[in-house]
């Protein structure tokens, strides 16, 4: 029995690390201890503990206020997290985001829910440039990259809670052939997303987000999708 509850005791410590992670990638801003703690749903106590081995492996850091940021050390993980993917996708990325002066990204499927920010690029020239950190997940029912997921997905694999006016949107945006989203990861971003298929790796899709739109919705999906299919031609 003492086997028993040291292995669940380690399995459930274990899953707060990696939900404070995916708790401060998610966040807009630096983090408190206690905002941490409410958010997992801790006593304080408990998410120090779990602070001071982020912390101590690189994972997590503190700035000059205390406040609590993800650390570089998980810049060595992620290197190595799709690493053919992300090399083969940042140059169309690259490309896509200097040609329409947009932050374009490509996401993931993770968890059978939610999409996860692999990889992204930013305009060299631009009047306003929206940062999007790789790591940043969200729901598949919400935001442009998780429609543009769901749209490449049987409604058998889609999440339990999709609305019936959701089914709706994706039924209209498979004849469209893009997905699009206003204010519904990040108050006042837009984006425009379209789905990409690889073999072997989990569904995806390319999006361009933004406070406003320079060229028609249309137009956008159209380079997205050639950023798309070269991709894949790359990955083979």
């Amino acid at each position: 029995m003492a086997g028993k509850s040291e292995a669940q005791t380690g399995s459930q410590t274990l899953s707060r690390g990696i939900r404070v992670l995916e708790i401060l990638a998610a966040a807009d801003r630096n983090l408190t201890i206690d905002e941490l703690a409410n958010a997992l749903g801790v006593h304080r106590s408990v998410a120090y503990r779990l602070l001071r081995t982020l912390e101590d492996h690189g994972l997590v850091t503190r700035d000059a206020a205390g406040r609590l940021a993800l650390g570089a050390g998980l810049a060595a993980l992620a290197s190595g997290v799709a690493r053919d993917l992300q090399h083969l996708a940042l140059p169309e990325l690259n490309e896509v985001a200097n040609e329409l002066g947009m932050t374009c990204l490509l996401a993931v499927l993770v968890d059978s829910e939610e999409a996860v920010t692999l990889v992204s690029a930013s305009p060299r020239q631009s009047v306003a440039v929206v940062s999007y950190r790789p790591g940043h997940r969200h729901p598949i029912t919400r935001g442009g990259p998780g429609k543009a997921i769901l749209l490449s997905l049987p409604d058998s694999a889609w999440p339990a809670t999709v609305p019936d006016g959701l089914r709706d949107e994706i039924a209209e945006s498979r004849l469209r052939g893009y997905a699009r989203s206003h204010d519904e990861v990040v108050p006042s971003l837009r984006s425009v997303a379209v789905p990409l298929t690889l073999p072997g790796q989990p569904p995806a899709a390319i999006a361009v987000i933004h406070v406003s739109f320079p060229r028609p919705e249309a137009e956008i999906a159209q380079r997205l999708k050639l950023a798309a299919e070269s991709v894949a031609r790359a990955y083979g």
